[in-house]
């Protein structure tokens, strides 16, 4: 595949045509691809690629994706060019969702699929929606917000949380509406990974994730937002997964 010249909205970063393997990183609820500052761009030749979806930060002026399988189908669309070497894709909580919903769209389209797929601190398809957000209304989920962008590292104000609560709203709704009795079975690999100080999804909740395709499960030390901050276990996970022989 020939990459694009031009940006491509979806990768605030471009890829390295010399690189060996790529992560994508889809953000999770409310969050853009600057969730992902603090990981390294590569690691022994794999480079982690986070992505940014319509209406999140640099793409705040486009609409909003309606369902994980409308986000995947353009998502698709938007990263083929790039799956010209081994890839997988890495989605915590409601991105996990994501996620598996690309690889499912990869497959019917005939494209080519990942190496692995990676969901952390998420239940199944089949087993969810879950959550505490999905019961929230506006004024709990903005007490969230100013939670969550101080214990990312951020400086809370009210503009920045007004700014972001729209987008929370509708990634809640998204998510709400992923309803999946029956799932679709991917022919890559599954990677479940849960955290050890998790109060959000508790790993023992994750089970599930077999029924959607051949699952390994692992265990990492830390809180629900650990993997913010790029831990080496996690890193070490995402990059042998990448490199394996399909």
């Amino acid at each position: 595949m020939r990459h694009e010249r031009q940006r491509n909205r979806w990768l605030p970063r471009a890829p390295q045509p010399a690189a060996t393997g790529r992560v994508f990183l889809i953000p999770f609820s409310g969050c853009g691809a600057s969730l992902y500052r603090q990981w390294p761009r590569q690691r022994d030749g794999v480079e982690f690629l986070p992505v940014e979806l319509p209406g999140h930060e640099t793409r705040f002026a486009e609409p909003t994706f309606e369902t994980y399988q409308e986000l995947a189908k353009t998502m698709v669309a938007g990263l083929e060019p790039y799956l010209d070497v081994p890839f997988a894709f890495f989605g915590h909580c409601g991105a996990a969702l994501a996620g598996y919903e690309v690889c499912a769209e990869l497959t019917r389209a005939g494209l080519p699929t990942p190496t692995r797929v990676y969901v952390s601190s998420e239940v199944a398809p089949q087993d969810g929606p879950t959550g505490r957000y999905l019961s929230m209304d506006d004024a709990e989920l903005r007490a969230e917000l100013a939670r969550l962008i101080h214990e990312l590292g951020g400086t809370v104000t009210d503009e920045l949380v007004d700014l972001h609560l729209s987008v929370l709203r509708a990634d809640v709704e998204a998510n709400k509406r992923y309803v999946m009795p029956e799932v679709f079975r991917l022919p890559c690999p599954i990677t479940a990974i849960g955290w050890t100080g998790d109060t959000e999804v508790a790993y023992s909740t994750m089970g599930g994730w077999v029924e959607c395709g051949d699952t390994t499960f692992v265990l990492l030390e830390g809180s629900h937002h650990r993997f913010t901050e790029a831990p080496a276990a996690l890193l070490d996970v995402l990059t042998s997964g990448v490199k394996e022989r399909p």
